[in-house]
């Protein structure tokens, strides 16, 4: 994800058609407009220099999707408690499963920590949790999807950017039109990147000549490390842990926008969770409680932060941390 849509996979399934939701009188009207719009979408890929074999192995056949309008127009408040949350995402099964990636691939996530310094449990967990290791990573070919977004004009601007950010990875050879597949807000392979952050971030470590999201592991580890570590990732750090606050805690310390070191907070009476003193390495922390102020607290460093520029959702960030953490037996 680069930057993931948190909450995709919420979204609910409704009946009717697409051009109910657009600013046209008919389908007919509608497709034809599409196609009108679509033009300009070529001309423009040519004044950027993408190659017309590519322009038209992309968008010949591009198609307007209703279910992607229907995805994004119905996206459902989330009101999930973060315990809930966690039992979902940070299930004995995934743990199950991420320890056993870890064994199958530890030498060659020994490699890339080593290379971008970036911790192996971090890498699986993120590649846990956006995909299932590698296991469910979209059903939507992403050019008619960001076409159908940009077209759709809630948020046309940024989805046009993405949708030229993806015809140049294609230009560049990286994958196939008819194989780009991803979410349906345009989220690519096993790692979930948006084409911006591909662009960005996405690594060839298997030597191959293309930076393969989809069917590399090599590629999707090493990408996943280097989103992280160009993003101020630190390994000589945790993510954070879950602390005890003492009774009639100021609230108003909660937050990113207050930093103190662990020692303060100590100060301050904040303790483990097992009651036990805070660390002795005077990490600066923040304290948040993702479920907006309510329920359990954690005392958070650098590397939460940096797992936030991957996906804004806090609850998204703390699962991370706890998958993480059990991956690793802790």
């Amino acid at each position: 994800m680069s930057r993931s849509i948190a909450r995709s996979a919420m979204a609910a399934v409704i009946a009717g058609s697409v051009f109910a939701f657009l600013p046209v009188a008919s389908p007919s009207a509608a497709e034809q407009e599409f196609s009108v719009w679509l033009e300009g979408v070529r001309a423009e890929a040519r004044q950027r220099g993408i190659k017309e074999e590519t322009i038209s192995s992309s968008l010949s056949d591009v198609k307007l999707i209703p279910r992607v309008v229907e995805l994004d127009r119905r996206q459902p408040e989330f009101t999930m408690t973060l315990d809930r949350y966690l039992s979902g995402v940070v299930s004995e099964r995934r743990v199950r499963k991420g320890r056993a990636r870890l064994a199958e691939h530890r030498e060659l996530l020994r490699k890339i920590s080593a290379k971008f310094r970036v911790q192996p449990r971090f890498i699986l967990a993120l590649w846990g949790i956006e995909t299932d290791f590698g296991r469910v990573k979209g059903g939507f070919q992403v050019i008619p999807a960001l076409a159908t977004m940009a077209y759709d004009g809630r948020r046309s601007a940024y989805f046009r950017k993405e949708l030229f950010n993806a015809l140049t990875i294609i230009d560049q050879g990286h994958i196939t039109a008819k194989n780009m597949i991803g979410s349906w807000a345009g989220a690519m392979g096993q790692n979930q990147f948006m084409p911006s952050s591909f662009l960005h971030y996405a690594v060839d470590h298997d030597g191959d000549g293309r930076r393969n999201i989809w069917t590399s592991t090599e590629d999707v580890f090493a990408s996943t490390a280097n989103y992280l570590s160009k993003v101020g990732w630190r390994d000589d750090q945790t993510w954070g842990r879950q602390v005890r606050l003492p009774d009639g805690f100021d609230s108003s310390l909660l937050g990113l926008k207050v930093k103190k070191g662990l020692s303060d907070w100590q100060a301050l009476g904040v303790r483990r969770l097992d009651g036990g003193d805070l660390p002795r390495r005077n990490l600066t922390a923040s304290i948040v409680r993702p479920a907006k102020n309510k329920g359990p607290a954690f005392a958070v460093y650098g590397n939460y932060r940096a797992i936030l520029k991957w996906n804004r959702a806090h609850f998204f960030a703390t699962a991370v941390g706890r998958l993480a953490d059990r991956i690793a037996g802790r």
